[in-house]
Order: structure tokens, then sequence, then C-alpha cells
């Protein structure tokens, strides 16, 4: 082998553009390059790096949990797992969630929540419940399940023979209104139209409606209105959907809250975590779920399968190291008072930009969309692949922006840094973010 790692040799599918970006070690909110440059980390990886990058405190603990619990069958109790879970009961998991069920990530978590809703209705004797509404411009896993409830074209493209063809309910989209409505005459007609679905479908034939309560970055940090949730809510439990917040990217303090969910006053019946929960540290999710939801399983004396790094000792380990940093560092409420300075620095940087259709977002998960013509909201052309062109003008000032976005919403550059991320970063990021855009803007022209 090679002295120095050959990059050159990750890419699983050649893109072409030569070695991937090499990263030599991360600090607190930077990435140190091979080179020695320094990368502000505005994306906090991929908007799940809560804590920062290298605190020695969590590597400590994954490293005592590997000595002392190694790899233990997710069915036996062990102390790494017994502590995370007691924290979640008691300080973390909304009033009325109950049940902790572990695995390795996001993906893999909205999968097991798919497969727990469809086994509560089977075991309430409701055999007919098998479809599960999803929406449009969202996006909750790679698995052919989660690819089939998500609405991410560009992710389901060549798949679509092998996913189910389940329906979707209308993006809470206010900016381009799939209804053509408007805010407030709309009286939130796309959560109400769950409605018309549960008509068109029949009840007897919906297990769960599946939603991000603030959509990531399919289509950048969409916050609906305060009375979305809760008219979804309502919708659900008066024909006995089960209600399943996806949270793998907005969990765990994101938004300034434990949970996004909490800004609109709704405890689903299941909700879903990832990123957060070990904040990059270890390949981490959960499924949390209401009592009453699990016990329908007890009663039927029915199992749920475990995978088989669920639940893994030292994920464990890093996530209750994690989760106590949050709460010692009283970082939930930092990311509430440093999302108010994220969201004026591009509102001053970028508030009456040409190209800037809208900044949105809340706490430390904020998005800005670009278009070519702000007011016609006159998208980039596929084929300029902006909001790539903008990370990499970006990159070349130090600095790193997470991509997103899907049609309508085509070009859309995501912040979500450390929530440990201070002042004068996040008004480099606004800054450079500008440049970025301008110079990206320019090449594309």
């Amino acid at each position: 082998m090679s002295a120095r790692p050959d990059a050159s040799r990750l890419p699983f599918i050649p893109t072409g553009h030569g070695p991937p970006l090499h990263v030599e070690r991360a600090e607190g909110c930077e990435l140190v390059l091979a080179d020695g440059r320094r990368l502000l980390d505005a994306a906090g990886g991929a908007i799940l790096a809560h804590v920062g990058h290298g605190r020695r405190e969590v590597a400590e603990a994954v490293a005592r949990s590997l000595e002392t619990e190694g790899y233990v069958v997710p069915v036996f109790s062990t102390p790494s797992r017994v502590r995370l879970v007691a924290r979640l009961q008691e300080r973390w998991l909304p009033p009325g969630i109950t049940r902790v069920y572990l695995t390795s990530g996001g993906s893999e978590s909205m999968d097991a929540a798919l497969r727990l809703a469809r086994q509560v209705q089977v075991a309430r004797g409701e055999h007919q419940r098998t479809q599960m509404i999803g929406r449009e411009l969202s996006y909750h896993g790679t698995t052919l399940a989660t690819l089939a409830v998500g609405g991410h074209p560009k992710r389901r493209q060549g798949l679509e023979p092998l996913l189910p063809p389940w329906p979707k309910a209308p993006a809470c989209y206010c900016l381009r209104c799939p209804l053509g409505l408007s805010r407030p005459a709309c009286e939130v007609a796309c959560a109400r139209f769950l409605e018309e679905i549960v008509a068109r479908e029949g009840a007897h034939r919906i297990a769960a409606f599946v939603a991000e309560p603030i959509v990531g970055s399919t289509a950048g940090a969409l916050v609906p209105p305060d009375d979305y949730w809760p008219t979804v809510a309502e919708i659900c439990r008066n024909h006995g959907i089960l209600l399943i917040a996806d949270e793998v990217m907005t969990g765990f303090g994101r938004t300034g809250r434990r949970f996004a969910v909490e800004h609109f006053g709704v405890t689903p019946d299941i909700l879903v975590g990832g990123k957060g929960l070990a904040a990059g540290y270890a390949p981490m999710g959960g499924v949390f779920a209401r009592e009453e939801v699990v016990a329908e399983l007890a009663r039927s004396g029915d199992e749920f399968m475990y995978y088989t790094y669920g639940a893994h000792p030292a994920g464990c380990a890093a996530a209750d190291r994690v989760l106590d940093i949050l709460e010692r560092e009283e970082l939930v409420e930092r990311a509430a008072r440093m999302g108010a300075v994220l969201a004026s620095a591009l509102e001053a940087e970028l508030g009456d930009h040409p190209h800037v259709a809208e900044i949105r977002g809340r706490g430390l998960l904020q998005a800005v969309e670009l278009v070519r013509d702000r007011d016609r909201l006159e998208p980039f052309p596929a084929e300029a692949r902006l909001a790539g062109r903008v990370v990499v003008e970006a990159l070349q000032r130090g600095v790193f922006f997470y991509p997103g976005g899907g049609d309508p919403a085509r070009d859309v550059i995501c912040l979500g840094p450390p929530l440990v991320v201070g002042e004068a970063q996040i008004r480099t990021a606004a800054a450079v973010l500008r440049e970025a855009i301008d110079a990206a803007v320019a090449r594309a022209a």
C-alpha cells in the first residue's frame, strides 16, 4: 500500500471530476484538508455535526464501549444501551413517546417505522391498511420502501417499477403553492388535501401518513404554517391513520427545539430520529413510539425484528455522550439563538439579491432558494446545476455548504452548521455564500 491513501479509489461510480476532497481531520466547526487548508463546515457534514467535530470525550466513550461491550445482539441489555434509553425517555422524547427502538441510521429508521406502522395495523385487525401516504418534495431514505413514500424524483428515477405506487399529498410550499393558493386564505389546503386522498383511497386502506415537520434538503428548510401539523394530526386521528414524523434531519436540537414537532404542538404516533442522535460520531438512528402503539404488537404476540447493527453498544455510548454534551452546554437553546443570528446575516447579505427567491428555515436549519428571475420565480436551467456550482465556488473561498433541491425548488443551498458555531463564523458563511452565488451565476451565464 502507498504511504498516502489514494482518494481516487473511493468513488463507487467514477465522476470524471477527479478524486474527492480529501479531509485529513475535522475540528470544531472546521474541516482540515490534506494541504493544510481549513474549511468552515457551514453544512455540519450532512447537517448532523451538532456538537462539532473532534470531541475527545465522545471518542473516549466509544473506545471504552468497544473494550468492554464489543458487539452484543440487540435484544440483550448492555450498560450503554440502558443509559441511552433512560436518557431519551427521561429528558428528550416528547410527552407520550415512551418506546425506543435503535437502528444504525436514518434510512434504516424510516424503513423500520413503515414496517412498524403496517404491523400495528395488522395487529389491530386492519389487514387492508397497506398504503403509506407521503408528500411531494420529500425525502425519507434510500431503501425501496422509503423511496416509495418519499417524493424525491431524482432519487426515485429508474426505480419506479420497484416502488409501491403510494399516494402523495402536496408539498407545504407556500412560495410556489402546488394548489395555486396563498396564505392565509388557503386555510392550509395542502394539509386538508389529505382528506381528499382518504376519500379517494379509502381510510380502511391507509396505514400511515409520513412527513418531515420541516422539510430538509429536498426543497430546503420548508417551514409549514403553524396550523398545518395540528390539521394533519386531527385528520389522521379521525381515520385511524398513524402519524409518522421524520425528524432524521430536524431532531435533537437542530431547529432550536428538541424536536421540530414541538414548534407545532403535536405529538406523532411514531417519531423517527437519526443524524443528530450521535452527531456523526457513530451510525445511529431511532424509532420512538407511543406506548399504546407498541402495546398493539405486545397484545398480538408479534415481534419487531431488529437489524444486526441496531443499538450497537459503541453507537449507544456515542449517542449518550452527545446528548449529555447537548444538555450540559445548552446547545438546543443555543441553536435557537444562533439561528436568529444566521437568519439575520443571510437577510443582510442576500435579502435583496436578484437571484434569491427566498431565505427560510428555523434554528440552525436554514436554506436559500436560487432562481434566474426573482420576480417570476423562474429557475435556472437544470443543466446549469447552479447549486453545485455555488458549492464549488464556496469551497474555493473556504466554506462548505450543503447542496439541495428538487423541482420546482431546483437549486437550494442548505446551511446546518454545528450548534457550537460562533457569530463570526456565521457572518463569514453568509458573506461567502453571497460571493459564491455571484461567481456561480456569472459562470452559468
